[in-house]
């Protein structure tokens, strides 16, 4: 196809679909189509977010592991050789790194292969489907264009007696190549839209599983022995420190 005959053909495509916006022309519809279209629509939307969100989700949990490692970093700022870190602080730095190690080994790749990449390589089908919407589009306003030439030689006979039989021929060619991508379209976009399960099941549980092991991982890393039951007589040590406090003029009466 030669640049002016592409040029062409735009030309007379964007002035059918003008004439069709404005009620000026006859527009195909095709109820079936209309239908399996909306539901790839909402699937895309759909999808495109739940891909972005698990990418979030990953992410946030990155940022976690590096703010508590950046705390670590931090507080080992107030410790050096003649203030040494205490061993509360030191078995809290063990504890992190442990956490960003595990992390980063039972945790951020699994997610990826399980939950990121499959959700991306489902959402990557949906480009090379609107394109193929595009072209069902084009050769719709062909057809439709066509459509109208023929219904209009007829009204109003040509002197040229092949202007007719040439007019429907090119409709006939044009409603040919119409229908046979519109009848692809219409049968392959329930099966897209079916895929969801298959691609979406196993991820959500991975993703659900992922959570449960952040949570194991936090919990198993950062438990603690269960502080020792009050004594029956009371705190010795603290009824002190508050006699001291209420000692202390600027402290008013605790």
């Amino acid at each position: 196809m030669s640049f002016l005959t592409g040029f062409k053909k735009n030309l007379n495509r964007a002035g059918q679909s003008i004439m069709q916006k404005t009620g000026m022309s006859d527009k195909t519809m095709d109820a079936e189509f209309a239908e399996e279209y909306e539901r790839f629509k909402i699937l895309e939307q759909k999808m495109d977010g739940l891909s972005q969100e698990a990418k979030g989700y990953q992410n946030a949990m990155r940022a976690l592991v590096a703010a508590q490692l950046r705390i670590v970093e931090t507080m080992a700022q107030f410790f050096d050789d003649v203030t040494p870190a205490t061993p509360a602080f030191q078995a809290y730095q063990r504890v992190i790194q442990q956490m960003d190690t595990r992390m980063k080994s039972d945790m951020d790749d699994a997610y990826r292969i399980t939950v990121v990449e499959p959700l991306a390589r489902y959402c990557a089908y949906f480009p090379e489907v609107n394109e193929a919407i595009k072209r069902r589009q084009k050769k719709l306003l062909d057809y439709d264009n066509h459509r109208v030439k023929v219904r209009k030689l007829v009204e109003r006979p040509s002197e040229d007696p092949q202007k007719l039989p040439m007019a429907e021929k090119e409709a006939n060619l044009a409603r040919e190549m119409y229908e046979n991508i519109n009848t692809v379209l219409i049968n392959d976009l329930p099966k897209l839209v079916a895929l969801r399960v298959p691609f979406v099941d196993p991820s959500f549980e991975a993703m659900v599983k992922s959570q449960l092991l952040i949570g194991q991982i936090g919990y198993d890393q950062m438990m603690v022995s269960p502080p020792p039951p009050p004594s029956p007589n009371g705190d010795g040590r603290l009824d002190s420190i508050l006699q001291q406090m209420r000692d202390l003029t600027i402290c008013g009466n605790v």
